[in-house]
């Protein structure tokens, strides 16, 4: 009798498992719900942990379930991109309207850029893994387009001209490298933890903002007089 009634509890058990993994495609918005779980995955375990199944399973979702909504871990890993450079954008364009003079909002994005990298360190990192990421993927290239040509705009008000990101003279792409490579090169210092050998032999109380702040101090907007 326990044998008959376990033969058939057995094909109820399979449904019901079939059903609880085919549940979350038909409830809420699975596509927007992996992208969350990814960014978890990517912040608390880095990119090499970054994988179709940990985040189906951080979603709690069938492990099918996030190739049927990218593809495959680069289509995934480049919407995410996608994401981090329009929330990077968000936080430059918010630094820049709470300044006044271009001075003074290219020190506020510069800060901006900071903060938004210590925030989500694993996302900035992954935003500049291009070998990872599909550059043409619409999202992740409209999301890239946007955010360089708000630095762009930045370096051009700076310089007091218009600057049109397509159509750069040498000067200005020099310009736009020159204030982007300060900024990078400074953030990825800190959040690798080379700054406080620096910070320990300056004044006390010094801070990292006195830090970037002197350092941008320099003519990043114009290149320098000729001596």
């Amino acid at each position: 009798m326990r044998a008959r009634r376990a033969a058939r509890a057995a094909p109820d058990r399979a449904a019901s498992k079939r059903r609880a993994n085919d549940a979350p495609y038909h409830h809420g918005d699975l596509h927007e719900a992996l992208l969350k779980a990814a960014e978890r995955v990517l912040e608390r375990d880095g990119l090499p942990g970054l994988t179709l199944r940990a985040v189906a399973r951080e979603a709690g979702v069938s492990h099918a379930a996030p190739t049927h909504h990218f593809g495959d871990l680069t289509g995934l890993v480049s919407d995410l991109a996608a994401i981090g450079f329009r929330q990077f954008n968000d936080a430059m364009i918010a630094a820049g309207a709470s300044a006044s003079t271009p001075g003074e909002k290219g020190l506020a994005r510069a800060k901006a850029y900071i903060a938004y990298a210590q925030a989500h360190p694993g996302m900035y990192g992954l935003m500049f893994r291009t070998e990872r990421l599909d550059m043409k993927r619409p999202s992740l290239h409209e999301a890239a387009n946007a955010s360089f040509a708000g630095l762009a705009g930045s370096i051009g008000e700076t310089r007091h001209e218009q600057i049109h990101e397509r159509a750069l003279s040498l000067d200005q792409a020099a310009a736009i490298v020159r204030a982007w490579s300060l900024v990078h090169g400074f953030t990825m210092l800190l959040l690798d933890d080379r700054l406080r050998d620096v910070l320990s032999r300056m004044p006390p109380g010094s801070t990292v903002d006195m830090l970037l702040e002197a350092m941008l101090r320099g003519p990043v907007g114009k290149p320098a007089s000729p001596c």
